[in-house]
């Protein structure tokens, strides 16, 4: 058990993926209009009234720019059968959409098809928070499905599973 104040990076790593997140590949469009995708587990409601999302981004990614140009991103929350696409998009394939059913959302963003939910956000504030960007966003559209979603939590995919809590 690691008590002190100063942190080893991947046990404090570690400890974090003792909290389970839903999987996510959030979308957008690059300003040479090419489709730009990642897998993110930092998704999470803020508000319902108005409707916003928070996912946040690496500073160190490739896509950055896509993200701040565009304005706009799609939260794609994975169903169990698209555990392909989240490791798909995770990697540094050239074309992450190939192969991949996707149709067009608000403003031509990609909404991959056979998710648990889509959410099509207008970017409404960028925070720069540490080694990353965290974004808020506007839900202008959302769906959702009667889908397994796909689940990510101690170094591994998980699906949800019921549970009876006995009360105390």
């Amino acid at each position: 058990m690691n008590t002190k104040h100063t942190f080893d990076r991947l046990d404090f790593r570690k400890a974090l993926g003792s909290f389970g997140t839903g999987v996510t590949i959030v979308t957008t469009k690059a300003s040479d209009h090419r489709l730009v995708g990642v897998t993110a587990n930092s998704f999470s409601s803020v508000s319902l009234e108005p409707a916003i999302v928070l996912w946040s981004l690496q500073k160190t990614s490739p896509n950055l720019s896509a993200y701040d140009d565009c304005g706009r991103f799609v939260v794609n929350v994975l169903s169990l059968s698209q555990i392909e696409h989240s490791k798909r998009f995770a990697s540094t394939v050239p074309d992450k959409f190939n192969g991949v059913d996707y149709a067009l959302g608000i403003e031509g963003l990609p909404l991959l098809k056979g998710c648990a939910a889509t959410f099509e956000c207008r970017t409404i504030q960028r925070l720069d928070v540490g080694d990353h960007i965290l974004y808020l966003g506007e839900v202008e559209a959302y769906q959702h499905q009667d889908q397994t979603a796909l689940l990510y939590v101690q170094g591994r995919y998980a699906q949800s599973a019921s549970a009876e809590l006995q009360p105390a």
